[in-house]
């Protein structure tokens, strides 16, 4: 294993040399020099502090290909293209990709010509890309899971191919390898339930974890309560002109709101477009290019948008609707304030009742009740499903088996044998996992204490919150005003 000080020294040359900068973000150096040193890893860093260098620097320091397992296209291209301007060895594949730049970064695999590889958890495990990965000839220095998260939030309910990764590293690994794969994870958002379940399903071998508080001192949050569907739009029609066409986001839950809004928005003189997944490829990088640049001041769009997206000047983020967990929140209100200025953040929620404007409450109920039908379909499949076998096979018979598979192995009761094959453990039944009564978001939208130190305490940095009070969220703006109109 290379030396601490070495491993140090090599990274801050290669940071000067591929970026140009003369010294590291906080803990970008520490996780860089894990990978140097072969050490698995757990990466927590706030959104735009640098996370993509704590795993692209090791990979282009090092021989050999580095996997990096991504969940979104734009994601991969705004990361892909950056390395590409610089002139350095990355590629990546996804169903998008034209066929000619498909068989383009295949023969660039065969001729282990890349550092570092992109791709979906399910291109991944395509046969073309899967068996060129397994060629014993191929040197795979790195596994990296970035925006892991993911594992939990869509593992066994959107994306069930993600509960297979743990079993990756030893199907790739030849049995005379020199070294083992190093696994890596990385995620601007994990609570302590989520950092157990990363490390359980990605199977990491003593990992190193880095973490840094999420507190952003740039980042005013305020919750304001919507009494009824009319007053939420003017509610976010108020806040829109006060941001003077400077960039944001309003995050949305359906493709069907987003359409609506973006519409109402333009009648009332504020200039908007829908960004969603109904949308064709070449018209979501369109809006996406133009926000970029500054063509377009807001998008009204759904959760996938802005995810690994270096925009620095964005200056607010309104959620017309509450997400469905405080690490979502947490993740697309990070994507506000990048260049450390002054940014705000505006949550419109129904009161706690529901009874003028019960949507926040209907959409929590059909996303819990989506969930009990998955439950359900799996407790029926179970008795009919194979001890053991092939995804692929089973999914012939069964085209709900991923998910299925997928419960199974979040209770305990499946291993994967490889990516591809399975085990059933307990043959008699299984108990699926226990389904929450409320989403986390509830108790964060109506708390009386400070917003920051809330989120500090739900993350677990439980030291960092004690007495801490941020001084400009709305719960301390209103604090601060009621202590002066008392004297």
């Amino acid at each position: 294993m290379l030396d601490h000080s070495l491993a140090w020294n090599r990274a801050a040359d290669g940071l000067q040399k591929f970026w140009g900068y003369n010294q590291f973000r906080p803990l970008q150096g520490e996780a860089v020099t894990c990978l140097l040193r072969h050490q698995d890893a757990l990466v927590m860093l706030p959104t735009g502090s640098g996370k993509s260098v704590c795993f692209q620097l090791p990979a282009l320091l090092q021989p050999g290909l580095t996997i990096v397992i991504s969940p979104l296209i734009a994601l991969m291209e705004n990361q892909v293209q950056a390395l590409q301007a610089k002139e350095l060895p990355a590629g990546m594949i996804h169903s998008q990709l034209s066929s000619q730049k498909r068989r383009q970064t295949l023969r660039q695999i065969e001729q282990q010509q890349l550092r570092l590889l992109y791709l979906s958890p399910e291109s991944l495990l395509s046969p073309p890309i899967w068996q060129r990965l397994c060629d014993p000839h191929l040197q795979i220095q790195c596994l990296i899971v970035d925006e892991a998260h993911c594992i939990e939030q869509w593992g066994s309910s959107f994306r069930p191919v993600y509960r297979r990764l743990g079993a990756i590293r030893d199907a790739l690994l030849p049995t005379n390898a020199a070294s083992p794969i190093t696994v890596a994870a990385y995620t601007a958002t994990a609570k302590p339930t989520t950092q157990s379940a990363i490390q359980a399903v990605l199977q990491l071998h003593k990992p190193q974890i880095l973490s840094c508080s999420p507190y952003r001192h740039n980042l005013d949050l305020t919750v304001e309560v919507a009494w009824t569907t009319a007053c939420r739009r003017q509610q976010l029609l108020k806040f829109i002109g006060r941001q003077a066409q400077s960039a944001g986001l309003v995050y949305t839950s359906s493709r069907r709101l987003c359409e609506f809004l973006a519409t109402w928005l333009c009648q009332h003189h504020q200039p908007a477009v829908a960004y969603h997944a109904g949308l064709s490829a070449a018209e979501r990088r369109r809006i996406e290019a133009q926000w970029l640049r500054g063509e377009l001041p807001f998008v009204i769009c759904t959760s996938a948008f802005g995810m690994g997206i270096d925009k620095p000047d964005v200056r607010w983020i309104a959620h017309y609707q509450p997400p469905l967990s405080l690490s979502a929140y947490l993740q697309e209100i990070g994507r506000a304030g990048r260049d450390n200025l002054r940014s705000q953040t505006l949550l419109l929620a129904s009161e706690p009742t529901g009874w003028l404007d019960p949507q926040d409450r209907q959409m929590r109920q059909y996303f819990l009740k989506q969930l009990r039908g998955q439950q359900e379909s799996a407790q029926r499949l179970f008795h009919n499903l194979p001890q053991q076998g092939h995804v692929d096979t089973v999914k012939k018979t069964f085209p709900e088996a991923d998910l299925v598979l997928a419960l199974l192995h979040q209770s305990g009761n499946l291993v994967w044998e490889d990516p591809f094959h399975f085990r059933i453990l307990s043959p008699q039944g299984f108990k699926p996992p226990p389904i929450p009564t409320q989403l986390d978001i509830a108790d964060y939208l109506y708390t009386h204490q400070c917003r920051w130190q809330f989120i500090l305490q739900q993350f677990g940095f439980h030291t960092e919150a004690d007495h801490f009070r941020c001084g400009h969220c709305d719960r301390c703006r209103s604090h601060s005003s009621s202590t002066r109109s008392s004297r």
